[in-house]
C-alpha cells in the first residue's frame, strides 16, 4: 500500500564540467538539482508512493527553478518553504582510470535550508501528514540549528507512531577534524530514534566507536551490526560493500539485518555511468521493501538491483519504476527493448 513518505535536506545545485574534463580545463557547466532527500524521495515517488520533501528554498529564480525541478521528478513540493537567498552548490569532475570524481562545494552554511530559525517547522503539524521520514547524516553535519529540526522532527513523528528513517552517510570533509568525536553525541541521538537505518561497519567503529578485533570486512559487520541494532532498538540495518575493479567497473554487494538475520544480496558487477546518487538509490529499495511488506530477500536483491541501475543514468536522481527494478533482479543487459 503506498505511503506518504518524506525527506527532510537541503536541495543543492549540482554543476558539472562536461565529459572528463578538469574545472580548470573546462569553460561550461550544466546544472542540476539534487540532494540525497531529493534523491530519496523521488525514487520512492516512482515506485507510487507520495514523496515529499522538508526544505527551504531561496525566494528568487534560482529557487523557483529549483522547485520546478523537483516537481518534474515526482516530489510533492507542498511543505518546501521558500525563504532568503542563498542554495549550496557543487561542482563535479568526472574521475576517468586511476583520478577519482571530484566533488567541491561552495556557499554551503549560507543557504537557505542551513539558515532556518528556530520557529522554520511545526513539527507536529508535518508529522500528522506523513508516515515515515527519511533523515541524512549529511544534514546533521551541517550546524546545531539543522540539528535540532532533525530531532524535533524524528520526535514528532515518532510519538505519532510513524516511521523514522537514518541514513548514516558520515562526510569527512563536513565534520572536519576531530569529525568522529563530534558527530558521536548526534548520531546516537538520532539512532536513539529511528527505525531504518542505512549504515556498515565503519559507522559502528569510527562514528559510534565500537571495538571489533575482526579484520575481515563481513566480519565486522557480522558482530558489529547486531550490538548497533539491539542497543537502539532498530528494526532494519541495511548497506553495501563495493569493490572497484576500474573507473568505469564496480561490483556491489548489499546486505540487510532484520530480526536478528543477514541476508545478503548476489555480488553484482557492472559498468559505470555515473556514480553520484547510486546510495541513495540503494537506500528507497530498502525503504521501499520494508514498508511494503516484502520478505528479507527480495527487500535485499531489489535495492541491489535499484543501485546498479542508478549506476547507469546520469545525474544524481534515481529514475528506475518498480517494474524496471524487478525485471533488472532478474534480467541481464539486451538488445533494444520494442
Amino acid at each position: 500500500m503506498p505511503k506518504r513518505i518524506a525527506a527532510f535536506g537541503e536541495v543543492m545545485m549540482r554543476l558539472q564540467v562536461p565529459g572528463y574534463d578538469l574545472l580548470s580545463q573546462g569553460n561550461t557547466l550544466k546544472y542540476s538539482f539534487s540532494g540525497t532527500g531529493v534523491n530519496v524521495v523521488s525514487a520512492l515517488a516512482r515506485y507510487g508512493h507520495m514523496g515529499k520533501l522538508i526544505t527551504r528554498l531561496p525566494e528568487n529564480a534560482l529557487g523557483d527553478a529549483a522547485e520546478a525541478y523537483l516537481r518534474k521528478l515526482w516530489i510533492d513540493t507542498s511543505l518546501v518553504q521558500r525563504h532568503g537567498k542563498y542554495m549550496g552548490l557543487y561542482f563535479l569532475e568526472n574521475g576517468f582510470g586511476s583520478r577519482p570524481s571530484r566533488v567541491t562545494y561552495t556557499n554551503r552554511l549560507e543557504s537557505s535550508f542551513n539558515t532556518a530559525p528556530q520557529d522554520a517547522y511545526d513539527y507536529e503539524a508535518i508529522a500528522a501528514e506523513i508516515d515515515a521520514l527519511h533523515f541524512c547524516g549529511i544534514a546533521l553535519a551541517m550546524n546545531d540549528g539543522v540539528r535540532q529540526h532533525m530531532k524535533g522532527l524524528a520526535k514528532a513523528v515518532k510519538q505519532r507512531g510513524g516511521t523514522v528513517i537514518f541514513d548514516c552517510n558520515y562526510r569527512p570533509s563536513l565534520w572536519g577534524d576531530n569529525g568522529y568525536i563530534k558527530a558521536n553525541p548526534h548520531y546516537k541521538e538520532m539512532l536513539e530514534l529511528s527505525d531504518i537505518v542505512m549504515m556498515n561497519e565503519q559507522d559502528a567503529l569510527y562514528t559510534l566507536g565500537i571495538n571489533t578485533t575482526k579484520e575481515r570486512r563481513e566480519d565486522q559487520l557480522e558482530e558489529l551490526l547486531p550490538q548497533v541494532m539491539e542497543r537502539y532498538q532498530i528494526s532494519v540495518i541495511a548497506g553495501t560493500h563495493r569493490s572497484i575493479h576500474s573507473s568505469n567497473e564496480h561490483s556491489l554487494r548489499g546486505f540487510l539485518l532484520r530480526g536478528g538475520q543477514f541476508t545478503y544480496s548476489d555480488m553484482l558487477t557492472f559498468s559505470v555511468y555515473d556514480r553520484i546518487g547510486a546510495g541513495d538509490a540503494y537506500a528507497s529499495g530498502i525503504i521501499h521493501g520494508a514498508l511494503e511488506g516484502f520478505a528479507a530477500e527480495k527487500i535485499v536483491r531489489f535495492a541491489a538491483a535499484a543501485a546498479m541501475l542508478a549506476h547507469t543514468v546520469s545525474g544524481d536522481t534515481p529514475m528506475a519504476s518498480e517494474s524496471e527494478v524487478l525485471r533488472a533482479m532478474t534480467a541481464s543487459a539486451g538488445d533494444v527493448e520494442r
